[in-house]
């Protein structure tokens, strides 16, 4: 084990798992003045990031409410009330790549999704080398416009440049033209390692697609969809997509046309993945969220403060009718 993963092993049981640093000394089999450079090491590289939250108690009631109603770890960020959604999406972006840099060991294979959320958490990424790391593309990304793969290349890339890791793309439609056109290509042999690759992930980081607001998925606003499959989307009531498979409210999704020809996994292989951390922001992809959530696709929840009150909201209204 190097230096750097040495320090990230210290910073895990120290702050994590509140081992004690005799503890933690024995278990990594050095001196108790190592584990103390190491933890200062942790902290110094940005790997260890100690902030005092402003309203703590409430912020610990609210995560204890959505665990306790959807069964997920709830990681719910402090932003102010009028703050406008791109500096709430940042805020919530840097816990969510710190959570994601302490869950990263030795060997682990990490599946993304492609999106704006998954963007803004690249961006505070600290990077920690970290050996045997493989970062998968969840979902296709090629589109009549050639920014569409080129976006997802630079995200993996800057994903992958902060672990050291190597990169599996997925060079495959985001969503294809035909469902046994799709079919066919998942006969391949390459397109099957890849597939076999993303389900051994051991961790999935994706957001929620909306179809409307000032964060709507790149999906729908960059034109991946035809006119015909946005009308059919319409008529089958989906508020969002997880992975560019298009839910509804309820979680329901197999009997939706357009996913035989979507990419990415569907809710039920995507849950077979241990560990799997949706990142939310903003009122108007609660409707999608409830649909992930339902879905049974989420294991971690990281969302603003006012999300996450209007999440309890809709469920308490529908709860109650």
């Amino acid at each position: 084990m190097n230096a750097a993963d040495s320090a990230r092993r210290a910073a895990q049981l120290y702050y994590l798992q509140d081992e004690t640093m005799d503890s933690i000394a024995s278990t990594l089999r050095v001196s108790r003045s190592t584990v103390s450079r190491l933890l200062k090491q942790a902290r110094k590289t940005g790997l260890v990031r100690i902030t005092v939250a402003d309203d703590a108690a409430t912020g610990k009631h609210t995560a204890d409410n959505l665990t306790r109603r959807f069964g997920v770890r709830a990681h719910v960020v402090e932003v102010r009330d009028n703050a406008p959604d791109h500096q709430r999406l940042d805020q919530v972006a840097r816990v969510a790549a710190r959570l994601l840099t302490s869950w990263v060991e030795p060997g682990t294979t990490v599946g993304i999704a492609w999106g704006t959320t998954v963007s803004a958490i690249a961006a505070h990424l600290t990077p920690v080398p970290t050996t045997g790391v493989t970062i998968v593309q969840l979902n296709g990304s090629v589109h009549t416009r050639p920014s569409g793969v080129l976006y997802a290349q630079e995200l993996l890339s800057a994903i992958a440049s902060a672990f050291d890791a190597d990169i599996a793309y997925f060079p495959t439609p985001a969503i294809f033209d035909y469902a046994d056109t799709k079919e066919a290509m998942w006969r391949e042999s390459a397109v099957r390692h890849l597939l076999q690759l993303r389900a051994r992930a051991d961790f999935a980081v994706f957001g929620v697609g909306a179809t409307q607001g000032t964060l709507a998925s790149e999906v729908y606003r960059a034109g991946y969809l035809r006119a015909t499959d946005a009308r059919e989307l319409g008529r089958q009531r989906v508020v969002g997509d997880v992975c560019t498979v298009f839910l509804r409210q309820d979680g329901s999704y197999e009997d939706i046309e357009i996913n035989t020809r979507a990419s990415g996994p569907t809710p039920r292989e995507l849950a077979r993945i241990p560990r799997r951390m949706c990142v939310v922001v903003g009122e108007h992809k609660v409707p999608a969220l409830v649909g992930a959530l339902s879905a049974g696709v989420v294991t971690d929840l990281v969302i603003d403060a006012r999300t996450a009150a209007a999440l309890l909201g809709m469920e308490a209204k529908s709860g109650s009718r």
